[in-house]
């Protein structure tokens, strides 16, 4: 290939896996890598992962696609998973413990304390973002109080903390950039997303140093350059974009404009739905900065899900099934549900309830209920779980949205796709390639070099329509009835002194 014509490698560093793929100006993916990634969870409530490992696994995927030798790589573009917290000392980069994961909830009574202490309020209107264990903050709280390294290399101006991409940043540079973007730090909870900066206010609320919070830039910033040795990359290959996942899938639809809803589903889901400016939610979703280039600074509302599709690999266990494929055959056996709801609060419930203390529950059972029953209860809880969403994303911003642009592994399942039109009474769009997050990266990136990419092709439509709307009707108020009793049940058994947070 020729050596003038650029292409850009673009790195999804997600929570199971990380992803590689090389695209060429057209959109076109040249070639793809992905290696592995486990996570543990030493205690109920927390999950870790080895930062070394992370860096290790984007290491093995590029030098993946470098050996395939397909041509000029003009630049690197990094999507990342999210609210996950690196610390590490600034002098020899060595992580000062496990990476502590967006889904850990080690922190939730010190976010409950600072709620009590009625400093929720405050807290959203500097960052968009209600107190929750979600957010990096308080996960940094929790490093300062306790690990004693990690307070002398404060004092030293020596401790390093960040999210993923900043992780993987200074480890490309050999150290020498230390910087993440306004999307990834406005999933902080110590950002100003008004003003763009850190929060002095915040870091001493939650007892954190500002010293070691990474320089926040616009999300198409040239970063830095790659230092030889540390990848199977020529050194001085720039690193163009920087963005958070959920962010690059928003971008990689082609969304521009308010009016379409971005849904990911994966472990857990992301939705996201861009706003004319800055919106704080009060119906339990978080203001975010979609991404900030040359134009200014693109704005959004979000809601997290924390079990998303990941109910469905877990239901299939349940059941004794050959994953989750076969759990999505067996709930297409029956016409529907026969009155079974799950409400998987399998590590709580996320956006737009907010009940930490929450746990799983089937209710509706009978000696009529079959493992299909179950099933389908199962494909339907992850599509009812994104209607709450959307719906909540309409609140606030007091207009009807019009769609839904999906995609992360789940959204290939087509009945899931169809289910999720019908019960959303909205048109669902499936991309035609699954690196969305990637692509959109990418996109940004090859904008970066004064390239724009195509728009985006979708390759399916799901129009709503074979579900009856009584039937509709019915699911709906099902399953806000067992949500409800979830929630007034983990508020009993956790503290009724903290309340589910909520978004100012």
């Amino acid at each position: 290939m020729a050596q003038d014509i650029p292409l850009i490698l673009a790195i999804d560093q997600g929570t199971t896996n990380t992803k590689a793929v090389l695209v060429d100006a057209a959109g076109k993916v040249l070639a793809k890598a992905s290696a592995p990634l486990a996570s543990s969870y030493p205690r109920p409530g927390w999950a870790e992962q080895s930062a070394d490992a992370i860096w290790a696994s984007v290491q093995s995927v590029i030098a993946d696609i470098v050996s395939g030798d397909h041509g000029f790589i003009a630049g690197i573009a990094i999507s990342n998973q999210r609210e996950t917290l690196v610390v590490w000392d600034a002098e020899t980069g060595e992580p000062l413990a496990p990476a502590i994961l967006w889904q850990c909830r080690r922190t939730a009574k010190d976010c409950h304390a600072l709620i009590d202490a009625g400093q929720d309020a405050a807290v959203a209107d500097i960052t968009g973002l209600s107190i929750n264990a979600l957010f990096p903050a308080s996960k940094l709280g929790w490093v300062m109080g306790n690990i004693a390294l990690a307070r002398d290399l404060a004092e030293k101006g020596g401790l390093r903390a960040g999210t993923v991409d900043t992780w993987l940043l200074f480890k490309l540079t050999a150290g020498h950039v230390f910087a993440t973007d306004h999307s990834n730090a406005s999933r902080t909870m110590l950002f100003d997303t008004a003003k763009l900066e850190w929060s002095t206010h915040l870091c001493n609320l939650f007892k954190v140093p500002v010293s070691a919070l990474p320089q926040a830039l616009p999300s198409n910033s040239r970063f830095g350059k790659t230092a030889a040795g540390t990848t199977a990359l020529s050194a001085d290959t720039p690193i163009l974009t920087m963005i958070g996942d959920s962010h690059a899938a928003l971008y990689g639809h082609g969304v521009r404009a308010p009016g379409l809803v971005k849904a990911t589903y994966g472990t857990g889901s992301s939705l996201m739905t861009l706003t004319e400016g800055r919106v704080l939610s009060r119906h339990g979703l978080s203001s975010t900065i979609a991404w900030s280039d040359e134009r200014g600074v693109a704005y959004a509302l979000e809601g997290n899900i924390t079990v998303s599709a990941q109910a469905i690999a877990f239901a299939a266990t349940l059941l004794g099934l050959d994953g989750p494929r076969a759990l999505s055959d067996l709930a297409q056996s029956v016409s529907d549900s026969g009155e079974v709801v799950f409400v998987p609060a399998l590590a709580g419930l996320g956006a737009p309830h907010w009940t930490d203390d929450a746990t799983g529950t089937i209710s509706g059972m009978t000696h009529a209920t079959t493992p299909a029953h179950i099933a389908r209860a199962t494909m339907e809880a992850v599509t009812l779980q994104i209607a709450d969403v959307f719906n909540a994303m309409q609140q606030d911003i007091g207009m009807a949205l019009s769609g839904l642009m999906a995609d992360g592994g789940a959204s290939t399942n087509d009945f899931l796709m169809q289910l999720q039109a019908d019960v959303l009474n909205r048109p669902v769009l499936r991309g035609d390639q699954p690196e969305v997050g990637a692509l959109g990266a990418a996109a940004m990136a090859f904008r970066a070099l004064g390239i724009t990419a195509p728009q985006p092709s979708h390759a399916r439509h799901f129009e709503p329509g074979t579900m009856q709307a009584n039937a509709r009707i019915t699911l709906l108020a099902r399953w806000h009835e067992a949500v409800t009793r979830v929630k007034s049940q983990g508020q009993v058994q956790g503290d009724s002194r903290h309340p589910a947070p909520v978004f100012y």
